[in-house]
């Protein structure tokens, strides 16, 4: 039987621009007091884009945590209390410059329960329309059109490393 675990206390340690951490002490049943760390995030949005040729728009940037360059679809952040859908059609405008006529969650996740209640929401985006990119000040970017056979062929090759990239193709792939 999973028993949850009854929140003594919570102590917010660190606040910043994108995460917050906190550390709660719990109460564990048969097992007394323990602490855990909590990484706290507004969470994000990806977009699978595919253009009329079947191909998904891909960007590279470089991504200090892993210190490389990598592929990603489109992504952001979601602002505290901003609709994902919304987040979505935002991100995918700044960061490639399309539009989508039609736009549909098809997933959404924990990137890593354990820690961090960092949620993504996975939208499939069609019928692009192209525009003007409009990056934000920290932004740094190469975008690709790369067909969706050879986007989850880089999966399977490891060339593709983003989770919610590589989720976001499959299911993609499965729903196309």
């Amino acid at each position: 039987m999973v028993v949850e675990e009854k929140t003594i206390s919570s102590d917010r340690i660190y606040t910043g621009k994108v995460i917050s951490v906190k550390v709660d002490t719990v109460e564990v049943e048969n097992k007394g007091y323990q602490k855990r760390e909590i990484v706290e995030h507004c969470g994000a949005v990806g977009i699978v884009a595919i253009n009329e040729k079947n191909e998904v728009i891909l960007i590279k940037q470089f991504r200090k945590p892993i210190e490389k360059v990598i592929w990603e679809i489109p992504a952001g952040k979601l602002e505290p209390g901003e609709n994902p859908k919304e987040c979505a059609i935002r991100e995918l405008k700044e960061e490639t410059g399309y539009e989508a006529q039609n736009l549909r969650l098809i997933h959404k996740f924990y990137t890593s329960a354990g820690f961090s209640n960092q949620k993504i929401y996975i939208y499939l985006a069609t019928g692009l329309k192209p525009g003007e990119n409009k990056l934000d000040d920290d932004e740094s970017l190469e975008m690709y059109s790369i067909s969706l056979e050879e986007a989850h062929s880089m999966i399977a090759k490891n060339e593709i490393e983003d989770a919610k990239t590589a989720i976001g193709i499959l299911l993609a792939k499965e729903l196309i």
